[in-house]
């Protein structure tokens, strides 16, 4: 059954969820406050003294936590 503008209750439409009054920025920005992006949390590789993410590998000697993981390629 189709029913076109017409035919709807018209009570249906006193129900949509209407704001009271307007946010302001500075409130709309405070809610918001959270969802800004992050920096990434780079350390200095203690052997290399190159930067990595924290938990990774260094790609440059391949080692992770004191242990050799794999060769690294030579440099072209």
């Amino acid at each position: 059954m189709e029913m076109n503008l017409t035919q709807l209750n018209y009570k249906e439409f006193l129900e949509m969820a209407v704001p009271k009054s307007k946010i302001s920025n500075s409130r709309r920005g405070m809610r918001r406050s959270h969802l800004r992006l992050k920096g990434k949390n780079f350390i200095e590789d203690k052997e290399s003294g190159e930067m990595r993410l924290p938990h990774h590998v260094d790609m440059t000697t391949g080692t992770y936590n004191g242990k050799k993981i794999f060769t690294p390629k030579a440099e072209k």
